[in-house]
């Protein structure tokens, strides 16, 4: 919490929501649309900076440091120190959506207030949804990188493999997609073909908490869809952790 990194993304965050109500101004129509829209691109963007630039540092720091040897020489196993590394980075996520979630809000609320448009469906329901798969998307980022900072000590490399697996994985249900839609004149390989069903087997599908769309335009979302949402984010976050744990027990600090 004393970070000033911590500060500085709360800052841009702000001014990016203050920025977010003169610019919908300059649109005539959907003006709350388009401030949901910006507002959840903000959260989700200023989240992910959070996540990274503190969440990459917290292994790492205390084994550059040597601290970490206060921390093992206590009754408590490397198992422990992982999973309470995790916790709370996942407080601090949940914090930090908390309170910009609501700040958020300010900007959808004033432009409805502006530019009453009854057939622009949005609903806030499926708006703060939105918000919380965020949530549950830095909190999935975040296990991917105390599993990344089990294997190597530097906190770049940690960074670096981190923002790879998340590119891999907000792109490849499209991909996907485009590769299960038969285009004419357009041809895959067997080997591209198994490549992307492997990517998207093993790296994480980010995309499934994206509900920007569903969110701007009040789409309802189905109890089943977000339930089945909520199982794999359990299934690959504790997939994560626990090799993230597994790989600490057996690794020899110099």
């Amino acid at each position: 919490m004393r970070s000033r990194v911590l500060f500085g993304i709360f800052i841009m965050a702000l001014l990016a929501f203050s920025f977010t109500v003169t610019l919908t101004n300059l649109f005539m129509r959907d003006i709350t649309r388009v401030a949901a829209s910006l507002s959840l691109t903000t959260l989700s963007f200023s989240g992910l900076l959070m996540v990274l630039f503190i969440g990459t540092n917290l292994i790492s720091k205390d084994i550059d440091k040597r601290t970490i040897y206060m921390v093992i020489s206590r009754p408590i196993s490397r198992t422990e120190y992982v999973v309470g590394k995790f916790i709370g980075l996942c407080l601090l996520i949940i914090l930090a959506v908390l309170f910009l979630g609501c700040i958020s809000s300010i900007p959808v609320y004033i432009s409805g207030m502006t530019y009453d448009n009854p057939l622009a469906g949005f609903k806030w329901g499926v708006y703060f949804a939105a918000i919380i798969m965020i949530a549950m998307k830095l909190m999935l980022v975040a296990s991917l990188i105390m599993f990344f900072s089990a294997i190597t000590s530097t906190s770049f490399i940690s960074l670096i493999l981190t923002v790879a697996t998340y590119i891999v994985g907000s792109t490849i249900e499209v991909a996907k997609g485009l590769m299960d839609v038969k285009m004419e004149g357009v041809e895959i390989s067997p080997f591209m073909g198994a490549l992307i069903q492997a990517v998207y087997f093993v790296f994480p599908n980010l995309s499934l908490f994206d509900l920007k769309i569903q969110a701007v335009h009040g789409i309802a979302l189905s109890a089943g869809y977000l339930f089945w949402i909520c199982i794999y984010w359990l299934f690959y976050t504790g997939i994560m952790i626990t090799g993230g744990a597994l790989i600490m027990e057996r690794r020899e600090f110099p």
